[in-house]
């Protein structure tokens, strides 16, 4: 079996999807698409930057989204694949949740645009800037990294945003309370916690106001049906009916990314072959938390040819 799985924030760089986009009509279509939806020229900032203005969330998230189903795309369209027929599942990271919906068909290319765009906003606006912070646990159990939060919040929100892997836990909260926790790493057999480059305190209680948006957002524009089940960030466990979907995309805002918990559930329920598409950084996650499958990272066109061949 085999599951699509899709990067979440961080895997922006400028240049993203231009060789892509030089390379295939399909893939210059969806960066055209997106551009339409969202009344920007996203494909140029992703092109040329300027990259403090495509780290921004809202531009980070549609950006990466978008790369994503370009590869997608120019799989589908030029290797002749359909994805119903050569996967099983998808997941996502964050807000490659979206872009795993997407690629299963729930929501249409613009509309994930723009509810990217209004979850961007959304989270940028939830904290004021300098308030927030989240910090990467490097050896850190689920568990220990917990009991670090515990003792770091003294009364502010400090806890776990992401367990990522076997090696690799994020923490998130007020900014006072990260560096507390920072601080305090070594009392609690952690290796070393490092502050992390971005603008808000994603995946905890303070997001509550974005959570609140995207729950306007997803009543406006829900979730359709799925050509394949969903592996949900908050819950690990597969989904497929648009209402719960449309549920758990506004839990994540403020939940707990699941994903080494994911990696696994996903291996037990028989997948043995993980394709990353439009990034470098899930799959490898997936190797250190589910252990004995095949992970491929698919991003160049020569990437998608050799994908292509092999399924």
């Amino acid at each position: 079996m085999r599951a699509f799985v899709f990067p979440g924030q961080g895997s922006q760089k400028v240049g993203m999807g231009a060789d892509l986009a030089d390379a295939s009509p399909a893939a210059r279509e969806v960066f055209e698409e997106v551009d339409d939806a969202l009344g920007q020229n996203l494909s140029k900032l992703m092109r040329e930057g300027p990259e403090d203005e495509l780290t921004l969330t809202e531009n980070a998230q549609p950006a990466i989204m978008a790369n994503s189903i370009a590869v997608l795309r120019v799989l589908e369209r030029e290797g002749g694949i359909a994805l119903a027929d050569k996967c099983d599942f998808v997941a996502g990271h964050s807000l490659g949740e979206y872009t795993a919906l997407c690629a299963a068909g729930s929501f249409s290319l613009a509309d994930t645009a723009r509810l990217l765009k209004v979850r961007g906003q959304a989270m940028q606006a939830a904290v004021p800037v300098g308030e927030g912070a989240m910090a990467a646990l490097l050896g850190a159990t689920i568990e220990s990294a917990q009991a670090l939060a515990d003792a770091a919040a003294e009364g502010q929100v400090c806890t776990v945003a992401n367990d990522n892997d076997t090696s690799q836990v994020v923490i998130s909260g007020h900014a006072a309370a990260i560096e507390r926790a920072i601080g305090m790493v070594k009392d609690h057999g952690i290796k070393r916690g490092m502050p992390l480059p971005v603008s808000a305190p994603f995946h905890c209680s303070l997001m509550q106001p974005a959570a609140d948006a995207m729950a306007e957002a997803l009543t406006n524009t829900p979730p359709g049906p799925l050509r394949v089940p969903l592996f949900a960030n908050v819950t690990a466990a597969m989904v497929s009916d648009p209402d719960e979907v449309r549920r758990l995309l506004v839990e994540q805002v403020t939940g707990r990314v699941r994903w080494r918990e994911s990696a696994i559930a996903m291996a037990e329920a028989g997948v043995t072959n993980f394709v990353e598409l439009g990034g470098k950084v899930v799959a490898a996650m997936i190797k250190r938390s589910a252990g004995d499958v095949e992970t491929v990272s698919v991003v160049t066109m020569e990437d998608i040819e050799a994908l292509a061949r092999d399924l």
